[in-house]
């Protein structure tokens, strides 16, 4: 399997082995959605870049659905009778290598989507089929607890915009620049987070 070059995963060749994804899976169907995996993830990041987003936000918007081609259990589909978590596989690989809000962004993207229904009615009616239907799988909206206890997140307004971005990635035939011209932005986070724990040892 082509994964296993990159094993064990290391600061020199994550971004790499992000690009192979792009490369081998970003053809496939994103979740009912008229768009293809990749155009989906990288529209989340191009909205984010042209609206002058941080470093952090355009990678992790560009990341966010990684986990549907690293988790276990695989991606998606609209016949799944439960969820497959992928939010929590993609934060759990990546977080080695990218700082914690862009993490946050990957491991809370579902569950923002689950606030945005509990806290905003307005959102919830905005929602696509394929939305609607994974929402289901993913528990609905969130309980009054849950809310309270997703406000605490410190990187809440972070995790967020990621999930507007996400939302907004489902656009047909848009052009947009391809994963290699994220490629060094995603590298500069890598290479600065490693250096910023480095310095903390």
């Amino acid at each position: 399997m082509w994964k296993k070059k990159y094993s064990p995963l290391t600061k020199n060749n994550i971004v790499d082995f992000i690009a192979e994804i792009f490369e081998r899976c970003g053809d496939e169907e994103y979740l009912g959605e008229p768009v293809t995996m990749a155009e989906h993830m990288l529209q989340g990041a191009n909205f984010a870049q042209k609206k002058g987003c941080s470093k952090e936000i355009i990678v992790a918007a560009l990341l966010h659905d990684i986990g549907h081609f690293t988790g276990e259990l695989g991606s998606f589909t609209m016949e799944d009778k439960s969820d497959r978590y992928h939010e929590v596989y993609g934060a759990n690989i990546l977080e080695r290598f990218f700082p914690p809000v862009i993490t946050d962004c990957i491991r809370y993207h579902v569950a923002a989507k689950r606030y945005l229904c509990a806290t905003q009615p307005e959102y919830f009616e905005k929602l696509s089929e394929a939305s609607l239907r994974s929402l289901k799988l993913q528990g609905g909206p969130m309980s009054k607890k849950e809310v309270m206890d997703f406000q605490k997140n410190p990187n809440l307004e972070e995790i967020i915009q990621v999930r507007y971005f996400d939302d907004e990635g489902k656009v047909p035939g848009m052009v947009t620049p391809p994963f290699e011209h994220f490629s060094p932005i995603v590298q500069d986070i890598v290479d600065a987070w490693h250096t910023s724990r480095d310095a903390s040892k």
